[in-house]
């Protein structure tokens, strides 16, 4: 492994746990441990799975301008973007979009946090703390009343995700009634490491500050825990031994991409990046308006957005079984007929869903809903695909890369019945 690479907090506990590792955006991570990627991404559905993603960057933001920068570079417009009456980012409450280039272009997707009248947390990929610093520094006209502070590596971060979630969290909280009281999805509650303000203080039971935010990248209820980088194991290990009787598993890169591509969310530099952010399953995140033609507010990239004419259109995908093409130069898209209409953004497979005649089902969906009772899916390969024009779901297209062919169908979701809007509340007395 190349000595320049980074880790996290966590790494002497993955490497001491067989953990098979692998670069990710600069750093060594754990892709898998020993019990498997299939394992792992089934823990998730079915009890939790807990994800080291300490290399995620934060940077904090401070003073009377930040929303005025923020609104001038970031894609939610800050003052329409709670829930479906479109109320204003307020403290304790998150939100997610993008960061365009002038071409339009996404530079990178991030969580924007409001901690306090001025004050504002942004989560955004490995590496790409810097970057998101500099292009907000590059806008901000008032660098008196906008201050960005990087404070990657200075941070621990992992999530707990699964329908099990809120009752192994709890059990190493202080007060985890009235943690969890009102935490509805994309709200915080708490700080760390004195980084930023806070009104509703959390902590471990032995005092230790953390910020609990319902949020998370797997489409599944749960968690991200933001806390100091020296306290990350001890968390870790609490969680861990806190299962009883539900199940955790420590969980890596794989079954993350796995779960994520079966929810439909991008990752960036790959689903989304440096073309049009213009024909995609994720234009919600920018600010349209009520008619749902233009937007409520200018920001870098929304000129060219307005302008781009007849963009590649980047789509879901799922196919008839847990089959996968690797990505690589030779992958591409084809329709029936064998004529080449794009490339193979990600390719991997959800091993919690499969296709009951033509209704595909999840291990989260209900009996009543359709799921057979036992239910032992195979897994189906699913993904993104950019193809020069939009299809409509349904339409079969062929993945290739040079060896394998696979037939897939376009979807508008892959995933059915994710658990990660369900009230809190309803998780807690739940058992799955």
């Amino acid at each position: 492994m190349d000595q320049k690479m980074k880790t996290t907090p966590l790494h002497r506990w993955h490497v001491g746990q067989n953990a098979h590792l692998a670069a990710f955006g600069g750093y060594e991570m754990p892709l898998w441990y020993p019990a498997g990627a299939k394992a792992e991404h089934l823990a998730v559905l079915t009890g939790a799975g807990l994800f080291d993603t300490s290399h995620m960057a934060v940077l904090s933001l401070h003073g009377s301008s930040v929303r005025t920068l923020l609104q001038r570079c970031f894609s939610k417009d800050l003052e329409r973007c709670l829930g479906p009456r479109k109320g204003p980012l307020v403290a304790g409450r998150s939100v997610y979009g993008v960061f365009l280039d002038a071409a339009g272009g996404v530079i990178d997707d991030a969580i924007v946090s409001q901690c306090g009248s001025t004050d504002y947390m942004l989560v955004v990929n490995a590496s790409m703390g810097a970057p998101i610093a500099a292009h907000l520094d590059g806008h901000n006209q008032d660098p008196a009343g906008a201050m960005i502070r990087d404070h990657t590596d200075a941070v621990g971060k992992m999530d707990i995700q699964g329908p099990a979630a809120a009752r192994i969290l709890g059990r190493v909280l202080n007060h985890p009634d009235q943690v969890f009281a009102k935490m509805v999805y994309f709200s915080f509650k708490g700080s760390f490491a004195d980084l930023l303000p806070t009104t509703a203080p959390v902590t471990l039971l032995d005092g230790t500050p953390v910020m609990v935010s319902r949020t998370g990248y797997t489409g599944e209820f749960g968690f991200e825990l933001f806390i100091a980088p020296e306290q990350s194991e001890k968390l870790w290990h609490l969680l861990l031994a806190a299962d009883a009787p539900e199940s955790i598993l420590s969980c890596g890169l794989a079954a993350r991409d796995s779960l994520r591509a079966g929810a439909g969310l991008p990752l960036s530099h790959q689903d989304i990046g440096p073309w049009p952010f213009a024909c995609n399953p994720w234009l919600f995140v920018l600010p349209w308006d009520q008619a749902g033609t233009g937007f409520t507010k200018e920001f870098v990239g929304s000129t060219a957005l307005r302008t781009v004419a007849n963009p590649p259109c980047t789509l879901p995908f799922a196919g008839y079984d847990p089959r996968k093409i690797t990505i690589s130069e030779q992958s591409r898209v084809t329709d029936l007929s064998g004529s080449p209409i794009g490339t193979v953004l990600t390719c991997t497979t959800d091993m919690a869903i499969d296709r009951v005649g033509a209704t595909i089902v999840s291990l989260a969906t209900p009996t009543a809903a359709g799921r057979p009772e036992p239910f032992t899916p195979r897994g189906l390969c699913c993904g993104f695909v950019r193809v020069e024009r939009a299809l409509p779901p349904g339409t079969e297209v062929l993945l290739t890369d040079g060896k394998r062919k696979l037939k897939v169908e376009i979807r508008d979701q892959v995933r059915p019945d994710r658990t990660a809007r369900n009230p809190l509340q309803n998780m807690l007395s739940s058992h799955f």
